[in-house]
């Protein structure tokens, strides 16, 4: 069930409208979204509007002509810039090669402007609840041992497709949380393979420690020396799951075990997983959403390679997510539903070019940074989309989407609006009209850039304001920056920009104002990997008394 029913907007948010200037139509189907929303909807409510009901007679017709809404797949990797794929001159420069995401470019929409979140867990908690990360307390990346995640309390896009009669599934790299809350069978899946955690857990075993990939960490292997100064048993993680699996309603059980071995199963396992699903529903004529996020590859390489780049990534991306995409493609075709079927794929945010693995081969290729920056490079991603007879081919779209806008806009398509909640702020677009009508279609204008629950940029068309206060003062107040003119960000710009400083201020105290009203949610704490039918007794240990998490101060005295 849906946690929460969708309500009018509250008298307290038509106050704030009418203090911006805007003027905003109270409806019971009103999302609540940030302020600059309404600020460029008043602006553009009469075209916005005669272009709705455009998009309703052409998503009428495909309803009427397949008997059910649309089909919706997501696919989702890590850390990838913008051109590393589906610009094939730079992959050729790259030395490796993506046929497959090339051709969704050819044959749907290239992306140019998609923005996420900066790292990991913040950037799969956007995309499935439509909101910023730190809004829902989830802008930390996750390690064993976390005892945090996902909040039961958030709303995820699978809860919200589910209200609308959809099937369901979860497979791959779920990486929001090793309580059981956050699990995806109890945020709305029907079904689910994931891993609560990222790659790192690749070189968690015996092969990672005997390269010192991982250094210190099986202690109990035979591996190790014994060290006679060990005071703390809890030091290191133990009791961990590395994969999980489960069912709506059901507890989650283990998925193979924390080897490599098995960590290299798990991306051919919700391949065949994600195809099985789709040939499922297909057969029982229901709708679904399926979001398959890879692993992508291991830290520990393959010895054999198949591009020139031989790296890490390269291999990863050109043997396994490439090839995928294809298959899926395919899969579509011999049902004939690919005129009823939406396909996204993109990356989660920008390249891990900060202390990664050795071999793992991510850059910085057009813009600077990567993941964990508020730079474009670590917030600007490869996106794309495919739907035939819908989406026309060959397009480049250069409009400003947000992975949250995939929410809003999953719900638009699929006739799931009302299963929203209306008691906290969507951060997420209905962009159904840079889908269907292409270029200079897009709604959004604007973002946010945090890290973590730090709010460091403020983007406004094609001007970025730093907050340098983030920067320790290493430049003067206030710091614009041209995304034309200087794509890697490194000509800060003052008095030619300063007509810009009054926006930027606005729009950023607009934001922070209505988080008075809707606070950023706490991130939740438990113990973790409860609800798992079959846990290992390391694992059930967990649940017990845990010094590290229950220690409390002595009372005083």
């Amino acid at each position: 069930m849906i946690k929460t029913k969708i309500k009018p907007l509250s008298a307290i948010v038509a106050t704030m409208l009418a203090l911006t200037g805007v003027s905003v139509a109270a409806s019971a189907k009103e999302l609540i979204h940030d302020a600059e929303f309404y600020v460029i909807q008043a602006q553009n409510a009469d075209r916005w509007a005669a272009e709705d009901q455009q998009l309703t007679q052409m998503l009428q017709a495909l309803n009427e002509k397949y008997g059910r809404p649309p089909n919706i797949v997501h696919i989702m990797w890590d850390d990838t810039s913008v051109g590393d794929v589906g610009i094939p001159a730079i992959s050729k420069m790259r030395g490796f090669s993506t046929p497959n995401i090339d051709r969704m470019a050819q044959q749907g929409i290239l992306f140019t402007r998609m923005y996420t979140e900066n790292s990991c867990t913040p950037s799969r908690a956007a995309s499935m609840t439509g909101r910023y990360a730190a809004r829902t307390g989830t802008f930390k990346v996750g390690f064993p041992l976390e005892g945090s995640g996902l909040a039961g309390k958030e709303v995820t896009i699978a809860e919200v497709l589910s209200e609308a009669g959809y099937a369901t599934a979860f497979f791959g790299k779920w990486h929001l949380g090793d309580i059981e809350q956050s699990y995806p069978h109890n945020q709305g899946f029907d079904e689910a393979l994931f891993t609560p955690y990222n790659q790192a857990l690749s070189l968690w075993n015996n092969i990672g420690e005997s390269v010192n990939a991982a250094i210190g960490l099986q202690r109990d292997s035979g591996l190790l020396v014994k060290d006679p100064y060990s005071l703390d048993a809890t030091a290191v993680p133990k009791g961990y799951l590395m994969t999980m699996e489960g069912k709506k309603g059901q507890q989650a059980r283990e998925w193979g075990d924390t080897s490599h071995k098995s960590y290299v199963q798990i991306d051919p396992e919700a391949q065949k997983r994600t195809l099985e699903f789709m040939q499922r529903q297909n057969a029982a004529q229901k709708p679904f959403y399926v979001a398959y996020w890879p692993n992508l590859t291991s830290f520990i390489p393959v010895p054999k390679k198949h591009t020139r780049n031989r790296s890490i990534y390269a291999e990863g991306m050109h043997n396994n997510v490439d090839p995928f995409i294809g298959k899926v493609m395919e899969e579509l075709k011999a049902m004939g539903i690919t005129e009823n079927t939406l396909v996204v794929a993109m990356a989660d945010n920008g390249p891990m070019v900060h202390q990664p693995p050795p071999g793992l081969g991510m850059v910085e290729t057009i813009y600077r940074g990567g993941k964990g920056d508020y730079w474009e490079g670590g917030i600007r991603v490869a996106a794309f989309a495919q739907w035939p007879g819908m989406i026309e081919p060959g397009q480049i779209v250069g409009d400003m989407l947000h992975q949250t806008d995939l929410f809003t806009t999953f719900a638009r398509l699929g006739g799931a609006l009302d299963a929203i909640p209306g008691d906290r702020i969507i951060d997420g677009i209905d962009q159904t009209a840079a889908l269907l009508n292409g270029d200079s279609h897009g709604r959004r204008d604007y973002n946010y850039v945090y890290q973590g629950d730090y709010l460091a940029a403020t983007i406004k068309e094609d001007i970025k304001r730093v907050w340098p206060q983030h920067n320790e003062g290493a430049l003067p107040e206030p710091v614009f920056y041209n995304l034309l003119l200087d794509t890697r960000e490194q000509n800060p710009r003052l008095v030619n920009y300063l007509h810009f400083n009054s926006g930027h201020n606005r729009m950023r105290q607009r934001h922070l104002n209505w988080k008075q009203t809707y606070p950023d949610r706490t991130p939740v704490h438990d113990k973790p990997f409860t609800g798992v039918v079959d846990a290992r007794p390391a694992t059930q240990a967990l649940w017990g008394d845990r010094p590290d998490l229950d220690v409390a101060p002595p009372a005083k005295r």
